[in-house]
């Protein structure tokens, strides 16, 4: 799951942050708990094949994302604020500008489909334990947690494009 929490980040800025050149870290915070019950059914779809039937996710998978699932709605408005800064990140070729055009609500389904195909598209069956036993060891975590896990391994490693901006010091 952490692969994919990774490329989740690579989804997901009302209008102040459009013109900004990191994304706040809350925001990827967001993100990351927005994206787990979307990266699970695509791991699911993607793995359950290659999972044995006692393992962890067939056993344990829906109590693990239950409590994302619940707090989801809650998180879209920093997904989607993390999804329109990455948008705007890419080559000018118009997307960024009308997907800002739409209402996030509207948006929300079309961002919840791209992220689900790209998960689909991007595990591995060799993959499939690793990430079960990802999930595993993140399924004490209460979500936050997991969320601002995230975020530090992403601001340690030094992401770019966006990066993650300084956190505010109190």
């Amino acid at each position: 799951m952490g692969a994919a929490a990774l490329a989740a980040f690579g989804l997901l800025a009302a209008q102040p942050a459009l013109a900004q050149r990191c994304i706040a870290p809350q925001d990827v915070t967001d993100t990351g708990i927005y994206a787990v019950p979307i990266l699970a059914e695509g791991f699911r779809a993607s793995c359950t094949p290659y999972l044995a039937e006692d393992g962890f996710f067939a056993t344990r998978g829906e109590a693990f994302v239950a409590p994302y699932a619940s707090i989801q709605s809650d998180r879209w408005p920093g997904a989607f604020r993390t999804f329109m800064a990455l948008a705007n990140g890419r080559e000018d070729d118009g997307t960024a500008a009308m997907l800002s055009d739409l209402p996030p609500e509207t948006l929300r389904p079309i961002v919840d489909a791209f992220l689900a195909q790209k998960i689909g598209e991007e595990i591995k069956p060799g993959d499939c334990p690793k990430i079960e036993q990802a999930m595993e060891l993140l399924a004490p975590l209460p979500p936050e947690n997991f969320g601002g896990l995230l975020t530090f391994i992403l601001d340690v490693t030094d992401v770019k494009e966006p990066g993650i901006c300084p956190a505010e010091q109190p």
